[in-house]
């Protein structure tokens, strides 16, 4: 558990980034043999682009370090249970761990709202751990939105 808080807290660190950039707080690093090859964090709002999600964005980072799109070997740790379009881009990627912290009944892929791995013919499956770090990664979602109701 130590080495899942561990790579968690660096992605609560790109989460924080986000906050700064008024995106919506979240962030992902992934890890190939105990080395963080790709962080990142939330920027839809700032790129105008839908696919702006962090797990996108590392995915794509990770790929380009590896210098491949399967991602087999790489752990991805997320502060939120990763929405449907990243939990296909994480299924895509054949990426072979997902560790995230807080849950999202709203839309959150792997069975809080829907859970994609329960489809019958998809071809790879990763492991999936849930609530890392949960209360750290929940306050910095809901603080985020708190403060965007109050400035309304």
């Amino acid at each position: 558990m130590e080495r899942y808080n561990k790579y968690m807290e660096l992605a609560l660190e790109e989460a924080r980034l986000a906050a700064l950039e008024d995106e919506v707080p979240v962030g992902c690093v992934i890890v190939y043999r105990d080395q963080v090859i790709a962080s990142a964090h939330n920027k839809r709002d700032k790129s105008h682009n839908p696919l702006g999600h962090a797990e996108i964005l590392a995915i794509k980072k990770a790929g380009e370090f590896i210098g491949n799109w399967q991602l087999v070997d790489c752990e991805l740790y997320v502060t939120i249970e990763p929405c449907i379009m990243c939990g296909g881009a994480i299924i895509q990627s054949r990426i072979g761990k997902v560790i995230y912290g807080a849950s999202d009944n709203k839309g959150g892929a792997f069975g809080s709202s829907i859970d994609i791995l329960t489809a019958k013919n998809i071809n790879h499956r990763p492991t999936i751990i849930s609530g890392v770090l949960e209360a750290e990664c929940s306050q910095i979602i809901k603080q985020y939105f708190k403060n965007k109701r109050i400035a309304r």
